[in-house]
């Protein structure tokens, strides 16, 4: 029997109908939605009111743009990287390691260099990282 498709909200702003993205369940299934439906095929990496540095790292192929396909593999890196993508959605300025995905290889080395600068910062038994740390 085959699984039924994960079923999206959306809402209508300026004559557009928009997905909901509003929980790490969505974004766990955002790969699942026909791009025929997503508002937007690309993004220009400038005038953005996001970190410079991030949105350098989500355009893979350095083109000034980020496409779908920079979007999933962000998401894919978050799925391998954590256990739960709800935790974006939280707000925190600063990453628990007990939210890093141990049962995956990418995990396992964020774990061990999130631990690892936590020991270099004289903090051996924290138990998050923040940017400010990194």
């Amino acid at each position: 029997m085959a699984s039924a498709k994960y079923r999206f909200s959306f809402f209508r702003a300026g004559g557009v109908d928009q997905v909901v993205i509003g929980n790490g369940t969505d974004l766990a299934h955002l790969h699942e939605l026909d791009q025929k439906l997503w508002c937007a095929l690309a993004c220009p990496t400038r005038g953005l009111d996001l970190d410079a540095r991030t949105v350098e790292l989500v355009d893979t192929d350095q083109d000034g743009h980020i496409r779908p396909n920079e979007i999933l593999g962000v998401l894919q890196f978050a799925r391998e990287a954590f256990k739960n993508l709800d935790d974006p959605f939280k707000g925190e300025e600063k990453v628990r390691l007990s939210a890093i995905n141990e049962d995956t290889a990418l995990g396992k080395e964020l774990l061990a260099t999130a631990k690892n600068m936590n020991s270099m910062l004289g903090r051996p038994d924290a138990d998050a990282l923040t940017l400010a740390d990194v």
